[in-house]
Formats: C-alpha cells, sequence, structure tokens
C-alpha cells in the first residue's frame, strides 16, 4: 500500500483520480520547456527551424492523444463508482502526488535525457514532445473536474490497485472507482489544491 494512507476498521486507502493524473503534469511540462530550451541551441541533422516546426506538430498531436487516451474507460469507471464507506482512509493530496512522482522519477529522468539527446538530430522536438504529453494530462485532469462538477462528487481509487496497476487510475488491476462529496478531501474537482480548506 502507498506511503501516507493506512487502512482502518476495514476502511481502504482512497486516493484522488484527478490528483493522480495531474500529478505528472507538471513534470514533463518543465522537463520537456527546459530541453527544448537546450535543444534550441544545438543545431542539430535537420536544424533549428524544422526541430522547432517538428516539436510544434509533436507538441500538439501529443497533447490530444494524452487528453482523450481512455476517456471511456474513465468514464465507465466514474459510472459504476460506489460511495465510500466511513471507515476509508483519504489520502491527502500532496501524499497522493508525491507517491506518484516517486514511483515515476525515473522514467521522467529517462524521457528527459532521451529529450535532450533528441535534439543532436531534430532541435527542440523532443523536449516540445515531453510538454505536450504535459499538457494532456493537465487538460484530462482538468475534463475529470468538469466531470466532478457536473456529478457533484469526487472520483477516488484504492491505493493497493493504483499501486498494482503501476499508478495509473485505469486499467485491469483497477475494478472501480467510489466517490464522496464534493467537499471531501483538500483537493478540488480536478486535482488543484484547494484555495480554502474543507472539511471532510
Amino acid at each position: 500500500m502507498a506511503r501516507g494512507v493506512r487502512e482502518a476498521r476495514g476502511g481502504r486507502g482512497l486516493a484522488r483520480v484527478a490528483v493522480v493524473v495531474r500529478a505528472g503534469a507538471a513534470p514533463l511540462w518543465w522537463a520537456g520547456v527546459f530541453a527544448a530550451g537546450v535543444g534550441v541551441l544545438v543545431p542539430g541533422i535537420t536544424g533549428r527551424r524544422i526541430g522547432v516546426l517538428a516539436g510544434a506538430a509533436l507538441f500538439i498531436v501529443a497533447a490530444a492523444v494524452v487528453s482523450y487516451a481512455r476517456r471511456r474507460r474513465y468514464t465507465a469507471l466514474a459510472r459504476s463508482a460506489a460511495r465510500a464507506g466511513k471507515h476509508d482512509v483519504l489520502q491527502d493530496r500532496a501524499v497522493s502526488v508525491r507517491n506518484w512522482r516517486r514511483g515515476h522519477r525515473w522514467w521522467l529522468l529517462l524521457a528527459f535525457v532521451a529529450a535532450l539527446a533528441s535534439a543532436f538530430a531534430v532541435p527542440a522536438a523532443g523536449g516540445m514532445l515531453l510538454a505536450g504529453c504535459g499538457t494532456g494530462l493537465r487538460l484530462k485532469a482538468a475534463w475529470l473536474g468538469r466531470r466532478e462538477r457536473a456529478e457533484d462528487g469526487l472520483l477516488w481509487v484504492r491505493v493497493d490497485w493504483l499501486a498494482a496497476n503501476g499508478g495509473r487510475p485505469v486499467g485491469k488491476a483497477v475494478k472501480a472507482y467510489r466517490s464522496t462529496g464534493i467537499a471531501a478531501g483538500d483537493a478540488a474537482p480536478g486535482g488543484a489544491r484547494r484555495r480554502t480548506a474543507a472539511l471532510v
């Protein structure tokens, strides 16, 4: 089970779906921006102009693909979400984000190194691809937030299923979501920090 969550009286540790989706957005965005900035300084095989144009196309495609990927699965799990029990433990936003980033830190580092290395062939393109993936995750989290507001309820996933599924909130290991009222937890719809503290 993920660190920071414990079971109590038969309850389950639950992490916000939107928070988990959003957790990778900032690291991918900033790694991509930095890699693209460094990449522009390298002439590369194709030249800077072609590299930047290719990168812009990759950014748009990556943002669209990541944003729309598995939406049917998210929708199906959301529709069948059961109400969270009174003994379920809601994981703090900061803990969910930290667990996801720790579990994916080597993948993030590898992607950043690959984006930097690709600049010697196509300047800036790899970094813009990474930034596009980060943007896509942010857009997907925003879509989940709109759904949560429309349904007046927040979506949660069991942390043991999340861990068994490689930190992804959809997939075979995730059997169902759970739901709570809109004020539960310390994250707003869409996974962002709440501007004011909310009572659970």
